[in-house]
């Protein structure tokens, strides 16, 4: 798996993944403790309106982000971005009131929007062999799951010695210093539109041209329905988590830090078999499998009386949460071509928000009123809605090439030249020619 890092590239840009992942693990730990400290047994109520509120800033700046993605210089922009973030998390240790936490969240979400998709859409293009891509993307989780035990260890080891406002400048630091890992690379150019393609977009057209690729593709719609079963868990583990250990369990700040570590601890131990896994196994059934332990570990949080049983659900349910999200980017990149890679990546980094975004509240304003065994059993719910979903439309055999025809196209269209006039066969990826998937008689609608 270590391979990979031999490519100067990547490792510079894993770097910069790995340190920003950091900070951001040590802005969350102290978030939830800002929360604690201003709002008291309505924490959970406040961090479920602040992710909710980050979620929002996702969906509906992502897909615009993405629509002008190639018209800047990537390096440039993932920078200029990486900055906006540190400045906005220097602002964080002197927060008084919940309003601010809400426009702060805002805008360092608002950037992290712009971030992200075009960050992952890079990765395909550095790393062009699907071998070294399925690495790179478990490399990538690994970097999560790292971030999850290293930054709660490394909160428990500072706030033995600083408030926990102090954490926030790690943040500070962790952005700054992937800017500058980010500066130090080259990155490849977007991919330009194909010789078969000269259709000029409006903003609206590139802004939603992800979104509708990605619905209109069968294993993508699966996707969605396992994002929301992923949504559905970690939401729980995320704003709840703070809640159980000090409100039920009665335990120290330390002790939110090392349940978090167990749910790190868990989906690590998923991306560390996911490469060998992933050659002899399909990524659907490896993906379902983790649903299913989402589902289950959800289900049984009620049965949770103590920190040791709450941690070891955490593992079970950030087991299955990597084994389902992992595999996610080789869908993307086998369902998109390269000029349509920063689109689509965009399009799952809205959708599935827009699951986190259905979630989070859930987890806070549901918890605060109706109780913690009752949300765990709605979310449960929910899980296992979207295991279902994912089930029922993602063909269980897909093959690698479909036959369909192009009635409305000239025998002379270069398309037809290459792959035959009448039926002809090959990977399906939707584009200007291939608006919608084939119907069962073959032809492309």
């Amino acid at each position: 798996m270590l391979k990979i890092l031999a490519n100067r590239t990547y490792r510079h840009l894993f770097g910069a993944q790995i340190i920003a992942l950091i900070g951001t693990g040590l802005a969350t730990v102290a978030l939830g403790l800002m929360a604690w400290q201003i709002a008291g047994e309505n924490a959970g109520m406040v961090l479920g309106t602040a992710f909710a509120i980050k979620m929002l800033a996702y969906v509906i700046l992502a897909p615009i982000a993405s629509a002008f993605a190639d018209r800047v210089p990537r390096r440039a922009m993932l920078v200029t971005l990486d900055l906006i973030r540190a400045g906005v998390a220097l602002a964080l240790p002197f927060v008084t009131e919940i309003w601010q936490i809400y426009i702060l969240i805002f805008l360092l979400q608002a950037a992290s929007a712009g971030f992200t998709p075009t960050f992952q859409a890079t990765i395909p293009d550095v790393l062009p062999n699907e071998e070294e891509y399925t690495r790179a993307l478990s490399l990538s989780r690994l970097a999560y799951d790292l971030e999850s035990l290293i930054s709660p260890m490394l909160a428990v080891a500072l706030l033995s010695v600083v408030s926990f406002p102090v954490l926030f400048y790690g943040t500070v630091i962790g952005f700054v210093a992937s800017a500058i890992l980010v500066a130090s690379t080259s990155l490849p150019s977007a991919a330009l539109p194909s010789a078969e393609s000269s259709v000029k977009r409006n903003v609206w057209e590139r802004t939603t041209r992800g979104i509708r690729i990605y619905l209109a593709t069968p294993r993508l719609r699966g996707l969605l329905a396992l994002n929301l079963a992923v949504a559905a868990a970690g939401a729980m583990v995320i704003v709840n988590t703070v809640v159980i250990v000090q409100t039920r369990f009665g335990l120290e700040q330390s002790a939110v830090a090392w349940a978090l570590a167990a749910f790190g601890g868990g989906s690590m131990a998923g991306s560390l078999i996911l490469p060998r896994l992933l050659q002899k196994i399909p990524d659907r059934p490896v993906m379902i499998t983790g649903a299913g332990l989402l589902v289950v570990g959800t289900a049984l949080g009620p049965l949770a009386g103590s920190l040791i049983a709450l941690a070891s659900l955490w593992l079970l349910i950030g087991f299955g949460y990597s084994l389902t999200m992992t595999p996610s980017g080789r869908l993307l990149r086998r369902s998109a071509h390269a000029q349509d890679r920063p689109a689509i990546f965009a399009a799952q980094f809205a959708l599935s928000h827009v699951c986190w975004l259905i979630t989070y509240p859930i987890a806070g304003f549901f918890g605060a009123r109706f109780g913690l065994d009752a949300t765990f059993m709605v979310l449960a719910a929910i899980a296992a809605l979207g295991l279902v979903g994912a089930l029922r439309i993602w063909p269980a055999s897909e093959p690698e090439t479909m036959e369909h025809e192009h009635p409305d196209l000239s025998p002379q269209h270069p398309h037809l030249r290459e792959y035959g006039i009448a039926d002809h066969r090959h990977a399906i990826v939707l584009d200007d020619l291939h608006r919608n998937w084939p119907r069962p008689s073959g032809h492309i609608a």
